[in-house]
């Protein structure tokens, strides 16, 4: 999951995106609402953490923009402010969620994994690709063989795979969608955590590398688990 975090204040920006990375997001952060638009417009952001004070365009401008763009962007405003006349005013913007400060962590997590679940299509209960089975709602990964303990990383990239259901992904939209805008485009990041994916996996191996476009899973699909 790709989460854009807009918030003035540094410190607690940072303590967000610390914690979401934590719980394997891929996290960026903007600190007011130019960057967070800039960010918002080079990028598909599956959720938008957004401070409705921010210096430069106002959060609530922001948020209006996000959804005017037609994309499935799902927008959770965080504000100080949390009357239910302020409530009400925020989501009448086009925010899908709303979360006054402060704010226990793990219901900012429940609600963020909650939205993302509706930016993108409904995914399976199980992913399957041969006798791989991947439970997206557990993040956990088993073979006939047994549990297979994956990285966050790992994990990120083989559900990517096994969801785009034999289709290749290119290492840029892998970079893109399990890591951040800190990771290097140059990088053999993505390179050297399918290998070791696939060591882990073991054999027959189910991960296929299409010379010059990326990588796929070929029989990929669903089951309903």
């Amino acid at each position: 999951m790709r989460v854009l975090v807009v918030e003035d204040e540094e410190p607690l920006a940072d303590a967000i995106a610390r914690g979401l990375r934590r719980e394997g997001m891929a996290v960026d952060v903007a600190l007011n609402g130019d960057d967070g638009h800039e960010k918002a417009t080079v990028t598909r952001y599956d959720v938008v953490l957004l401070d409705r004070d921010l210096p430069g365009m106002s959060g609530d401008d922001l948020c209006k923009e996000i959804v005017a763009s037609g994309e499935l962007t799902r927008v959770l405003m965080l504000t100080a402010s949390g009357t239910v006349s302020d409530r009400v005013e925020g989501l009448s913007l086009g925010a899908d969620d709303y979360l006054a400060k402060p704010f226990a962590f793990p219901e900012l997590v429940a609600r963020v994994r909650a939205l993302g679940r509706r930016a993108t299509p409904a995914a399976p209960p199980l992913l399957t690709a041969g006798d791989v089975e991947l439970d997206p709602a557990r993040r956990t990964v088993r073979r006939a063989s047994g549990p297979v303990e994956l990285t966050r990383k790992e994990f990120g990239v083989l559900e990517v795979l096994m969801a785009a259901k034999g289709a290749v992904v290119s290492s840029e939209e892998l970079l893109e969608r399990v890591w951040d805008e800190n990771a290097d485009p140059f990088t053999t990041t993505v390179r050297v955590t399918v290998m070791t994916l696939r060591k882990k996996l073991g054999e027959p191996g189910i991960i296929e590398t299409v010379v010059g476009s990326g990588y796929r899973v070929p029989d990929a699909g669903s089951t309903k688990g």
